[in-house]
């Protein structure tokens, strides 16, 4: 319940203020979220199975948002930025719709 009402008012506090993105981050924000959904889905997925860890689910998050990053990072200095966000966002994608195949699998038992 924490955490949704942490969401919420998050999501409002954006929508008030309206930060702005420094230019040197907006190339790793959309990566860092979709990392960042990777975890969520994930933890969702082991706390309908049973098995969720709030230890885990820190690391993952704060980790797929690094690691992710990272290569990011490192594609733009090797010069192939744009192939390795593809890349990050592809495999990440298909993380996401796994962990969202489980969840709708264990809810509606199909």
């Amino acid at each position: 319940m924490i955490a949704v009402l942490g969401l919420v008012v998050g999501v409002v506090l954006g929508f008030v203020f309206q930060p702005d993105v420094p230019p040197s981050v907006e190339l790793y924000l959309p990566i860092a979220v979709v990392a960042a959904l990777d975890a969520v889905f994930g933890a969702l997925r082991a706390y309908l199975d049973g098995i969720f860890d709030d230890k885990v689910f820190v690391v993952s998050f704060l980790s797929n948002v690094v690691i992710a990053a990272g290569i990011v990072y490192l594609g733009d200095r090797l010069g192939v930025g744009g192939q390795l966000t593809t890349g990050v966002v592809v495999v990440l994608g298909i993380r996401i719709f796994t962990n969202v195949a489980a969840i709708r699998r264990h809810i509606f038992h199909a």
